[in-house]
């Protein structure tokens, strides 16, 4: 598997991805509109079609991990560690000191892979996803 920027047409098959991945996915339009904004990082898995994308916003330096999307069927082969990974590289290059993101609570397999990589719980929003449920704040320094 490799990792590699997402381009203006891989948003149609995103959202196709995104849909399958969380019980409100995002269109293509609107993930055109994010991966076109400054200071984004933007990656996906490449295969004959990816499986899974990651897209994070830096600003100045912090970053925040908006989506980590895998598609279902690919879960626990290793993409999302491998685009985390990655992105986590960029937007250390890019000057970010430290990175947050949103987690469901009851996203247990996506909670794991973010302790594994060195993020701490930093809070709590109560019933932030639509269905109820609440998101850890989670955040991660990151070092020289």
């Amino acid at each position: 598997m490799t990792v590699s920027r997402i381009l203006k047409a891989d948003c149609g098959k995103l959202s196709a991805l995104h849909a399958r991945a969380f019980p409100k996915g995002w269109t293509a339009a609107e993930i055109a509109r994010l991966i076109a904004e400054p200071g984004m990082v933007a990656l996906a898995s490449s295969a004959p079609d990816p499986d899974g994308f990651i897209l994070v916003r830096v600003v100045m330096d912090e970053a925040e991990i908006l989506t980590l999307a895998t598609d279902p069927e690919h879960r626990r082969t290793g993409i999302g560690r491998a685009l985390l990974m990655s992105a986590l590289s960029e937007i250390r290059q890019s000057g970010a000191k430290r990175v947050f993101l949103e987690v469901s609570r009851s996203n247990m397999a996506a909670y794991r892979l973010y302790i594994s990589a060195g993020f701490n719980e930093a809070g709590l929003r109560k019933a932030y996803y639509s269905d109820g449920t609440d998101a850890l704040i989670m955040e991660k320094t990151l070092g020289e």
